[in-house]
């Protein structure tokens, strides 16, 4: 970690913040103290669901890194070569990927045969998520960013980084949603969306797509292509609070199609550090349901089985705080007692655009949602 500079500019948000955490640092060293900075626990005994806010929040247990101690000497030595990466990503305005990262912090230690950092996965990864709710920053605001992967089409003009970006011609592709979609980076220009619709699939939002479904019905249409990654949540979280826009979810009735709307809607167990800028409680979930095979007409030969699995997770699901309601503990009940899940091409039995003519429309005009 570089030595103090006063006579530096000052610095705001992260980059001021990873200055007070090497200013720590520093500060101990030089008065014989053990350097050491705490670290939120990230770990399911320290989350907790807030029934007022509707969120997967973390608590406020820590536990503090320090240099003299032989089982943390090492990853407190991989904290600040992290950050002071990140620092310099900052003060250079530039980004890089957190495998870029990796290789950058990787080195051998003079005089030793020992590396710095020897797996991503267990090692920088964690580390950057330990940054990120020390500091109380998204490593996409510490500048660095994962690969994209999301689409986006409609009624919607953005900026981004400087680029005019008119989602109403995107094109059989869309827009591809980066990592990085903080304020500095994509701004909203002109929207004259009613709603978004967030859709698992690819496949499916392709569909959506090509029927110009997002022209009809005056929307925005946004694709995950299956769990919605960190840009496209912060994205879609960005849209309702700053445009005002409700988000409807689409996914396959299953108990995983269950879990991603209550990923975006709440947020999830491993990043609850961060639900307050990414979850959206105001989400509703249009679809699949368990009840729509009745509902409209659909052949039993499209459904698929619940397998052991399925069940043992649709079980688990029912007893999350989040999915208590009545209308939710009825439609994972249904589910069970059906014995079968659909996928949501299935509904393309009926008619290859049945989901974009009649599905969708009727579920949002008609309010037949779950909350």
């Amino acid at each position: 970690m570089a030595k103090r500079t006063p006579s530096a500019p000052k610095t705001s948000g992260p980059a001021r913040r990873l200055d007070e955490l090497a200013e720590s640092v520093v500060q101990a060293a030089e008065h014989g103290a053990n350097p050491a900075f705490d670290i939120p626990v990230r770990s399911l005994a320290n989350v907790s669901f807030n029934q007022k806010s509707q969120l997967i929040e973390m608590g406020e247990r820590s536990q503090q890194r320090t240099f003299f101690n032989l089982n943390m000497a090492k990853r407190f030595m991989q904290t600040c070569l992290v950050a002071a990466e990140c620092k310099k990503l900052l003060s250079q305005s530039k980004t890089t990927s957190i495998r870029d990262l990796f290789y950058m912090v990787k080195h051998t230690i003079p005089g030793t045969n020992e590396e710095t950092f020897e797996d991503q996965r267990t090692e920088s990864d964690p580390i950057i998520e330990d940054l990120e709710v020390s500091l109380d920053s998204l490593r996409e605001e510490l500048h660095l960013f994962a690969s994209n992967r999301g689409a986006l089409v409609g009624e919607i003009t953005l900026v981004d980084s400087g680029d005019t970006i008119n989602a109403r011609r995107m094109g059989s592709g869309g827009w591809s949603i980066p990592s990085i979609v903080e304020p500095d980076v994509i701004q909203f220009k002109k929207c004259t969306a009613r709603s978004i619709l967030l859709i698992e699939k690819d496949a499916v939002w392709r569909r959506f797509n090509e029927d110009k479904f997002w022209r009809r019905h005056k929307c925005i249409l946004v694709t995950g292509q299956g769990q919605p990654p960190r840009g496209v949540r912060r994205l879609c979280h960005r849209m309702v609070n700053e445009l005002n826009l409700p988000l409807y979810v689409l996914v396959d009735n299953d108990p995983w199609g269950y879990y991603i709307y209550s990923v975006v809607k709440q947020g999830s167990i491993n990043l609850a550090y961060e639900s307050r800028r990414m979850a959206i409680p105001s989400a509703r979930f249009v679809g699949l349901s368990s009840f729509d095979v009745d509902k409209f007409k659909i052949p039993s030969n499209v459904t698929i089985r619940l397998n052991k699995e399925d069940v043992t997770r649709a079980k688990q699901i029912m007893s999350y705080p989040w999915f208590q309601k009545k209308p939710w503990q009825r439609e994972i009940r249904q589910m069970l007692k059906s014995g079968v899940k659909m996928e949501l091409e299935a509904l393309s039995s009926k008619d290859i655009s049945f989901i974009t003519r009649r599905y969708v429309p009727k579920k949002i005009k008609e309010g037949d949602m779950l909350d």
